[in-house]
């Protein structure tokens, strides 16, 4: 049995929240926090950690590309750490949780597999 964590090329969330990122980096200042920034705001961890990941100077669509991937290891992650019946399961063998991108340009899914941290969420 699988679960699978899918998300998708071109997100506009991920965009919207890498967008707020950099443009408050440059400004050296903390985004303005109108209704839509304090949305955003909850992606702010996956879009650092997509920056990290690529490191030096990569674009804004490179790293909400990156952005996209990590968010659905976080995705996971929540899944295994808030639903305990899903996590058991995982642990003992009877599910799996994978992750993929589906690619809305082509139609194709990019499977990236299980959370890498797997041992240490369960």
């Amino acid at each position: 049995k699988l679960v699978l964590v899918l998300g998708h090329t071109e997100c506009g969330a991920i965009k919207g929240a890498t967008a707020t990122m950099l443009n408050a980096q440059k400004a050296g200042a903390q985004p303005a926090q109108n209704t839509l920034d304090t949305l955003l705001a909850g992606l702010s961890p996956v879009v650092e950690q997509a920056q990290l990941d690529l490191g030096g100077t990569t674009s804004d669509k490179e790293i909400a590309g990156q952005a996209v991937a990590v968010n659905v290891f976080a995705g996971i992650e929540k899944l295994l750490v808030y639903s305990e019946s899903i996590r058991e399961k995982v642990k003992s063998g009877e599910v799996q949780v994978h992750g993929a991108v589906y690619d809305i340009a082509t139609g194709k899914v990019n499977f990236l597999g299980q959370h890498p941290r797997l041992p240490l969420i369960l």
